[in-house]
């Protein structure tokens, strides 16, 4: 079993040039900003804000590597906010489309939508980009915790509806709060990083 807690903060890349280099299996973070990549990653390596969280979007400008001594944790930069000059989502874009096909040793892409609001089109793009990759991926609907028993029945059968092309994809809903959804979402790292 992979021990998550013994990890080491590696690198904070802006460029591709400064990638490091890939000699052991990548577990790749994604989604739109602020849908809770870092606080995820938190969860799973049992720290507090080991990997940084901000309440503004946007805050993760680099992609970040993070040690587990077996493999590397990855999170990329958030996609879709607004707010952001068009010279620095053309930056975020290139970065984040120069790691995804250089070759990397990419075990698993954990997907991030929030479960309250559904894909957004960056997050379908994704989907589709991810589907047709061959990349391994599951999709984590995050802030489960935010939503009633039947507010989130009626969420996850839309949002079923929505993904249909996904049907063979593992959907995990997860909370940072409870808790829900880690177990199941580290047993498939696992799975993932000693294939």
């Amino acid at each position: 079993m992979i021990r998550f807690e013994n990890v080491m903060f590696e690198c904070a890349c802006g460029n591709v040039k400064q990638l490091p280099e890939s000699c052991i299996p990548e577990i790749v973070f994604s989604g739109r900003s602020n849908v809770g990549k870092s606080s995820l990653i938190n969860k799973l390596i049992n720290r507090k804000s080991f990997a940084r969280v901000s309440a503004t979007p946007g805050k993760t400008a680099t992609i970040n590597f993070y040690n587990i001594k077996k493999a590397r944790l990855v999170d990329l930069p958030g996609y879709g906010y607004a707010k952001v000059s068009l010279s620095e989502k053309k930056r975020w874009g290139m970065l984040v489309e120069g790691y995804l096909n250089s070759n990397r040793n990419i075990a698993l892409i954990v997907q991030i939508i929030d479960i309250r609001n559904g894909p957004s089109k960056d997050d379908i793009d994704m989907l589709d980009y991810l589907n047709k990759s061959g990349i391994p991926f599951i999709v984590v609907y995050t802030k489960a915790d935010k939503l009633k028993k039947m507010q989130r029945e009626e969420r996850l059968k839309e949002l079923g509806n929505q993904l249909m092309q996904l049907k063979s994809i593992e959907r995990i809903p997860f909370s940072t709060v409870t808790g829900e959804g880690l177990d199941k979402i580290k047993e498939i790292i696992c799975r993932h990083i000693e294939k």
